[in-house]
Parts: C-alpha cells; sequence; structure tokens
C-alpha cells in the first residue's frame, strides 16, 4: 500500500541532468568537507559480512537481513544493514589513534523497509567512526561534534545554492539539543514522531538525544540497537522539511558502548546470546577502542538540500506501482 505523500503545488525542482549533476556536487562536496572538520580518513568498507561474525547492525531488532551462502567460502553472509560494529573493528585493527577517524560509503539493502517519501529500500550514507578518550563520553563532547556536522551540511548547502541558483533552501546552523525525555515532558501527548515534527519545527535544526532506553511511559522513543551506541550518549540530527512539513533525519550517531554499557544493554534487550560473538567478546574484554561514530544518509541530504520531495528524485530504487503512478500524476520525476 503506498504511503505517498503529495505536497500542494510541487514540482520536480530540476531536469534530470541537473539534477544529477547536483548529487554529484553535494555527494563530493559534503564528504571532503566532512572529512577535514572531524579528522577523517577514507576506507574501503564491505557490501556484506559473515552471518557468524555478529558485525551486522541489527537496527531495531526486527529487520530481516538480505542473506545467502558462498559455496566457495563455505559460511552464509548477510547484506550489512549498517557499518556500525564494523567501523569500530577497523579503528583497532587499522590502529587509528585518539583524534583520528575513517569514513566510507555504505550501501546497504533493507528488505522489509515500509516505503514512503523518504524510506527505500535501497541505503546509501557515509558511514564514520572516531576514536576518542574516556574523558570525552559526554554529552558535551556529543553535541560538540554534532553541531560541526551541521556547520559541515550548511557550509555544502550554501556552496551548492552558488553553483546551482534554482535552489533555495535555507537551513538553520543553530542547533538545538534536548533529550528523549525532556522532549516527553515538553509534549506528553503527543506521539515520538509528532514530539519530532513539532520541536524541528520550532528550531529547525534539533539534536534529539538519548535514543533507546525507556521513557517515563515505559517505552523507549524509539529503537535502537542495545551493542552500538551507549543509549546514554547517543542523539539524531533533525532538519525541518519545509517541502514535506516535518521532521527529516539527517544523521543518527552516538559516543559507542563501553563495558559497562554494553553489559547493561544486552542484558536490558535480552540480548545476552551476543556476548559469545567474535565482535561482543572484543569490546566486553576492553579490546576495541572509545569511539564515537554515525551515518549521515546521503540521499537524504541530496533531498533536503534539493528541495525534493521523493527519495526516489535522488536515487534509483523500486517503487511499487501505486507510488509510481501517483508520482508520475504528480510531476515527482523518479530516477
Amino acid at each position: 500500500m503506498s504511503r505517498l505523500f503529495i505536497p500542494e503545488n510541487y514540482k520536480s525542482p530540476m531536469d534530470v541532468y541537473r539534477t544529477q549533476k547536483a548529487i554529484s556536487f553535494i555527494k563530493q562536496t559534503f564528504q571532503v568537507r566532512l572529512a577535514a572538520a572531524l579528522n577523517l580518513k577514507r576506507v574501503s568498507a564491505p557490501l556484506f559480512v559473515t552471518e557468524a561474525s555478529g558485525l551486522n547492525d541489527n537496527l531495531n531488532g526486527t529487520e530481516r537481513p538480505v542473506s545467502f551462502d558462498v559455496p566457495a567460502v563455505g559460511e552464509s553472509v548477510q547484506v550489512v544493514h549498517s557499518l556500525a560494529k564494523w567501523k569500530r573493528l577497523a579503528l583497532h585493527e587499522y590502529h587509528f589513534y585518539v583524534g583520528n577517524g575513517l569514513y566510507t560509503d555504505m550501501n546497504a539493502i533493507r528488505r522489509d523497509e515500509e516505503l514512503d517519501n523518504i524510506h527505500s529500500i535501497y541505503v546509501d550514507q557515509w558511514d564514520w567512526e572516531k576514536v576518542i578518550t574516556r574523558k570525552e563520553r559526554n554529552l558535551d563532547y556529543l553535541k560538540e561534534v554534532a553541531q560541526n556536522i551541521v556547520n559541515v551540511i550548511c557550509d555544502t548547502n550554501e556552496a551548492l545554492k552558488l553553483d546551482f541558483p534554482e535552489l533555495s533552501v535555507n537551513l538553520n546552523r543553530e542547533m538545538f539539543a534536548i533529550t528523549t525525555s525532556e522532549l516527553e515532558d515538553m509534549y506528553p501527548t503527543l506521539t515520538p514522531k509528532e514530539r519530532e515534527n513539532a520541536i524541528t519545527k520550532k528550531h529547525g535544526t534539533v539534536l534529539l538525544m538519548q535514543i533507546g532506553g525507556k521513557l517515563k511511559n515505559g517505552k523507549p522513543h524509539d529503537g535502537r540497537a542495545p551493542d552500538y551506541d551507549d543509549w546514554a550518549l547517543n542523539g539524531d540530527i533533525l532538519f525541518y522539511n519545509e517541502v514535506l512539513g516535518r521532521a527529516f533525519e539527517i544523521s543518527s550517531m552516538g559516543i559507542r558502548v563501553d563495558e559497562e554499557s554494553l553489559d547493561r544493554q544486552l542484558t536490558e534487550r535480552g540480548c545476552d546470546d551476543r556476548r559469545s560473538l567474535p565482535f561482543h567478546k572484543k569490546l566486553l574484554a576492553g579490546e576495541l577502542p572509545l569511539s564515537i561514530g554515525g551515518g549521515i544518509g546521503q540521499s537524504r541530504l541530496c533531498m533536503l538540500m534539493m528541495g525534493s520531495a521523493h527519495i526516489g528524485e535522488v536515487q534509483s530504487s523500486v517503487w511499487d506501482k501505486e507510488t509510481i503512478d501517483g508520482c508520475k500524476a504528480a510531476g515527482i520525476r523518479l530516477l
């Protein structure tokens, strides 16, 4: 069933050729500036990992990975959902040191994704990870890094508008930070997504922190796997999307679990069976570096800066017939 939303009087901002040029400009400009701002080095990353490694991101715990057997290897592999755990292992294996980190292109297939204007089964993002000290495991440092990312996004957007004057999206670089519990207190009668819409419409750019643990109502604001972010030290970067009239998540990020928070979160989520997996054993033994990291949506960023109404305008994927027909009738040009 289609969940397509058609903004009133919307028209794709550019033709296909200009769209492709703008996508290339955004991706090339943003990743260079991100690497400079966070002191990151580019690395190659896997499209799939072995099932037995425990390296795949379990997301909310309900999504089914795309998996297949590799006869030549004698094991089954899974297409990555994200590289949250792989990146931290790579920091260790590649001998990154405090203050330095890595970034990479991450491409994934999320077969169970519900398709709408901002969700596709194809996911493309910049995954990044950086070594930190134990003293930097705090919310102030999280906010500092998030603000650096917001600055890079805003700088890239200003550069884009100089080369593509037909684009006119304005972004607010003054990031407002708030925890999910504070947001619940502010809007107790709203759903989590309605709270996000309300606070982001008010402030333009928001870092929503502490996602994964239970709130006063006994439920988490949103799902988070227990074995990469520390739920007390993570956050989503949200911009208000004027075209869609809603909060728009650009990045999920966070300070990663240490031995204590991993132990606690595995138990709370009922995932103690993961303790025997190679990645988790290393982490619980204190053998992996402390880190901060996240993912930044490439298609999402292009959508936001170009004022696109549908993610299919900036990436090539597959859609149901109702979405295809609805977009065609509304003048939304899918790639």
